[in-house]
């Protein structure tokens, strides 16, 4: 059997884990510490409260080493590692798969596996680009993940950049296997049929004329994620452009005034805030809009919103910083790359995508990038690691 460490219920991953015990028949059970995000929780940067509203435990076997209704944790924070070294010795894991290493409840499973003689398999959000650091931190960083990274078994690269990082810290070929970031598009309404109509009816329902180009930014309203550079980089935009320009947050956050104040000091853009939407709401938005723009400044390791947006044939913007970037982004094809915090460059590259919207085409090669980045694709590596371990 493999074991499956994760925090909580995510929507992106739970359906990797249907798919390997259900397309895969891998046995597995994944071992949660809290299921807060179930049944609701506050998001500090969303700034409000919510519990996903797709199914994210069916199809495999699922264990919860705390539950809010019984007292336990409400929050990530407040996630311990009790009970886990006892769940672990009953399971007895041919594998263990861990998903990340900035956590206690990783490092205690780490360090049980390593105890115990059981193989080790990471697939997390590694990367070389997200955060600068100095010397002396980049030195210390390196010579603690490369020593965790020799003692597993199995490293699953997400992307390009996850896979630059391994070899980086001298991990070897035999140890790395392809399991992509991606999300499960069963929540959304995808295909053109969809675009069809929902495009119509949200455009026509949020007052939005034929002929006006949306803009939207999809995430928390944070300082990280820089949604202010997108309304400056629209100002940059000539008159007879900017006019025609509609931004669209789908989110909620702390900058909400502040945006809202910067979209209307001259020269004015025009903004919708449209708050958080759950998973089976924002297919309409993603057909509503033209282009998607991610202009994070830094600790973005993926950027999943990318990977929904190109599912809906929307192509996307993004900062250098993204994760995704060289992955999921062919500049002039599926949409742009600009320079870290740029406006300039930002606002360049908006002029630039102009040429890709509401064209057919476009829209194909967008879903045919993305295509590669399946929930089939992500078990079928986790299901290779397992078999290559334990056959």
């Amino acid at each position: 059997m493999l074991a499956v460490i994760e925090t909580h219920p995510i929507q992106y991953r739970a359906p990797v884990y249907r798919s390997l015990s259900t397309q895969f028949g891998i046995p597995l059970i994944v071992i949660y510490g809290s299921d807060f995000s179930i049944v609701g929780y506050q998001d500090q940067e969303f700034g409000t409260k919510f519990a996903w509203d797709i199914d994210l435990l069916s199809g495999y076997k699922s264990y919860f080493l705390s539950q809010v209704k019984s007292g336990g944790a409400e929050s990530l924070v407040t996630i311990s590692d009790q009970g886990l070294a006892k769940v672990l010795r009953n399971t007895n894991p041919k594998a263990l798969l861990l998903t990340g290493y900035d956590h206690r409840l990783y490092r205690t499973a780490f360090y049980q596996a390593w105890k115990n003689h059981c193989p080790i398999i990471l697939r997390a959000e590694t990367t070389d680009h997200a955060q600068q650091r100095n010397f002396i931190k980049s030195k210390l960083r390196d010579s603690i993940l490369g020593w965790g990274y020799h003692r597993c078994s199995k490293l699953l690269y997400i992307g390009q950049r996850s896979q630059a990082h391994f070899l980086r810290l001298g991990c070897s070929e035999q140890q790395l296997i392809f399991s992509p970031y991606c999300i499960s598009t069963s929540p959304f309404q995808c295909h053109e049929a969809d675009r069809l109509y929902l495009r119509q009816e949200t455009r026509h329902n949020l007052g939005i004329r034929d002929k006006q180009i949306v803009l939207l930014f999809s995430g928390k309203l944070s300082t990280r994620k820089r949604p202010d550079l997108l309304l400056q980089a629209v100002k940059q935009l000539s008159p007879e452009i900017r006019n025609q320009i509609v931004v669209i947050f789908l989110g909620n956050g702390d900058l909400k005034t502040p945006l809202a104040n910067l979209a209307g000091n001259s020269p004015a853009v025009t903004v919708d805030f449209l708050g958080f939407k759950n998973q089976t709401q924002i297919s309409r938005y993603y057909h509503a809009s033209d282009l998607l723009v991610l202009p994070s400044q830094h600790s973005e390791t993926w950027g999943l919103v990318v990977n929904e947006a190109l599912h809906h044939g929307l192509p996307a913007i993004v900062s250098q910083a993204v994760g995704c970037a060289p992955d999921l982004i062919n500049p002039g094809v599926t949409g742009d790359i600009f320079e870290t915090g740029s406006v300039q460059s930002l606002s360049e590259a908006i002029e630039r995508s102009l040429l890709l919207i509401n064209r057919d085409d476009i829209r194909a090669k967008c879903r045919q990038q993305v295509g590669a980045y399946s929930v089939d694709k992500a078990a079928e590596g986790i299901a290779k690691a397992y078999r290559e371990i334990t056959l």
